[in-house]
């Protein structure tokens, strides 16, 4: 199921303004606060989505029945461009386990194809756990089958929940296709096409780079 969550008129389009522009860019501490906040907002509407328990609350002056949250989250995050949206959906899921998996472009002039290298993960186990994987970017998919595809080392997960800032109509449609039934994915906004380096377009440009700085 696709959430696109940047349709519907709030702030949150403000902050996907506010990460595209390039007057804006250049503040590299505002990108990665703008990223922060797009991924706090897409984490409460997928809170929406998750299971809950009821609960009794003891206050100085009796008891609140209430609801809380029924499921065990990993948030795991592609670095580094992920480490700018992890802390946001950490905000508001707090008692979550984390994981962090690197998976990186190797470009080369003499080949137009766009090679994804996964060469580190740290996780706990995701046996029987919802998991929350949060990239900014989602151009062509691969990146996220391949973070998909070292995670199995970890166990099998219960439900899977993708949070992106920006996606590729190109990338959703393909992991409608190859995701598991059931799969989630909450995006701020879905562009229409990628260009020849398979780069979003409009898209933002490099989400690590503006973050982080550039690679040498």
């Amino acid at each position: 199921m696709i959430h696109e969550i940047g349709k519907s008129n709030s702030v949150l389009n403000h902050f996907i303004n506010e990460i595209r522009n390039v007057d804006v860019q250049n503040d590299a501490m505002r990108f990665r606060k703008n990223m922060e906040r797009i991924s706090e907002i897409l984490a409460y509407e997928m809170s929406k989505n998750l299971d809950y328990k009821s609960t009794s609350i003891t206050t100085p002056l009796g008891t609140s029945e209430s609801v809380e949250c029924n499921d065990d989250l990993v948030i795991a995050s592609i670095l580094r461009a992920g480490l700018s949206m992890h802390e946001g959906v950490l905000n508001y899921f707090d008692k979550a386990q984390n994981a962090f998996i690197s998976a990186y472009r190797e470009e080369s002039d003499h080949d137009s194809e766009v090679k994804v290298i996964v060469e580190y993960l740290a996780s706990p186990s995701i046996e029987g756990k919802t998991l929350v994987l949060a990239d900014p970017m989602l151009a062509t998919g691969t990146s996220m089958i391949l973070t998909l595809e070292a995670l199995k080392s970890k166990g099998n997960y219960s439900k899977l929940h993708i949070i992106s800032a920006i996606a590729s109509q190109i990338a959703v449609d393909r992991l409608m296709v190859e995701l598991p039934a059931g799969t989630e994915m909450w995006i701020a906004a879905i562009d229409p096409e990628l260009n020849d380096k398979s780069y979003i377009i409009p898209g933002l440009g490099d989400a690590g780079d503006l973050a982080y700085g550039e690679k040498s």
